[in-house]
């Protein structure tokens, strides 16, 4: 039995439609007795949902939420931690861990719609998911009952799986009673495979793995230039075309797609204390990344930006780590939305090979002054004698190490 105490009368169940959720939903109904909602999120995941839908009745659910919730996750979620520039580990652009605060946050929405007492997630007990989908929970709603089924029954097995399947005539697709070579997660801002074939961080990923990218030297052999145009922060058009924020995404995702880019083979440190190898492709949030960048470069100082760049690494581990609901990262996201006040213009990029390059950038906000970096005549704009006193000061203390180390032969 789950460590839930007293037994759910109605839990809401994140519920992807494939076989794993399906037995979990199913596991509910017979251990427990109680009556399940599914909520099933499109995030950009790429997958049909209508299938979903079916299996839910078919397994005897009433109340079936099915929303696409693209355009929130990127405004809401992906957008704002752009502006932060988050890599986890200085590499990772969080496309997993940006998605689950989400899902738990409409998770605890729905159960309090449907006046529904818990609600349950697929998260296995050795990763990071359902670290944060129960954090996310709990910070929204500190009395909501979590079931994490993986870590309480004792179907541990694929082969316990498929058994519990059968006695309960759960759809089973053929290639699902061999195990899959890798396991999948995706959303509009990336894909993420792990596990099985992938395990081993020596050997290299096959081309198959790789869904959204082509492999970078199949890629044009001529590079391709766009721009991206930014408001405080935000990208808001592509080419001089304003889009919504998910339609910028799905548009970045495809010119990266076609030219190789945001591939990543990547060893992490997970919250729970082991490492674990993924393969994650992130083509339009790499151009993202490096178009927002560009645009910081002309319209952030470097006080602001330097102090923003230190900020990030904290910035980033906390989403990882599933305290997006957190005070200390509401406060960081202050901050550097603050920062972004003027972060306003345009980006030129060129795509080309696997990379992505800025290779020009302009601003009604830009910091940038010709006349004082030029090494022509500056017109007075530069005083270059004022450097003399700017060294000597700043000079005043190595001087003096230097000194009293030679006064005792150091």
């Amino acid at each position: 039995m789950s460590a839930v105490s007293p037994t759910p009368k109605k839990v809401v169940l994140a519920y992807s439609g494939g076989l794993d959720t399906s037995i979990i939903l199913k596991w509910l109904q017979v251990e427990y007795g109680c009556e399940v909602v599914t909520f099933t999120a499109d995030l950009g995941q790429g997958e049909e949902l209508e299938p979903a839908r079916k299996k839910a009745e078919m397994l005897g659910v009433r109340d079936i939420y099915i929303e696409d919730l693209r355009e929130e996750f990127v405004r809401d979620f992906v957008f704002p931690m752009f502006r932060a520039n988050a890599l986890y580990e200085g590499q990772y652009l969080l496309g997993t861990s940006i998605a689950r605060p989400l899902i738990s946050k409409r998770l605890v929405e729905i159960a309090a719609e449907t006046g529904a007492d818990a609600i349950s997630h697929g998260a296995t007990g050795k990763g990071n998911d359902q670290v944060r989908f129960e954090l996310s929970a709990y910070a929204l709603n500190p009395e909501i009952k979590v079931i994490a089924p993986w870590r309480t029954w004792d179907l541990g097995s694929r082969t316990r799986l498929i058994e519990f399947a059968e006695q309960h005539q759960i759809p089973i697709a053929r290639d699902k009673r061999n195990e899959a070579p890798f396991s999948v997660d995706a959303n509009l801002l990336h894909t993420s495979s792990e596990g099985k074939a992938l395990e081993d961080p020596a050997i290299a990923a096959e081309e198959y793995v790789f869904q959204r990218t082509v492999a970078p030297e199949d890629a044009p052999d001529t590079p391709e230039i766009i721009e991206v145009s930014f408001e405080r922060g935000d990208a808001v058009a592509i080419n001089g075309e304003a889009m919504s924020p998910a339609t910028i995404l799905t548009r970045l995702n495809e010119y990266g797609g076609r030219h190789g880019i945001g591939r990543l083979d990547f060893v992490e440190n997970r919250f729970v204390g082991m490492k674990s190898r993924g393969i994650y492709e992130t083509p339009g949030g790499t151009i993202l990344l490096e178009a927002h960048r560009g645009i910081e470069q002309i319209t952030l100082d470097s006080g602001s930006g330097h102090l923003k760049d230190s900020l990030m690494p904290r910035y980033a581990e906390l989403i990882y780590n599933g305290f997006w609901f957190s005070p200390e990262r509401e406060m960081l996201q202050a901050a550097i939305d603050k920062s972004q006040e003027h972060v306003t213009g345009t980006v030129r990029l060129k795509l080309y090979k696997g990379s992505v390059s800025c290779i020009g950038r302009w601003s009604d906000h830009t910091l940038y002054s010709e006349a004082h970096v030029t090494f022509e005549e500056d017109m007075g704009a530069y005083d270059q004698s004022d450097a003399q006193g700017f060294i000597q000061l700043n000079a005043l203390r190595l001087k003096l190490l230097a000194a009293r180390a030679r006064r005792n032969g150091g």
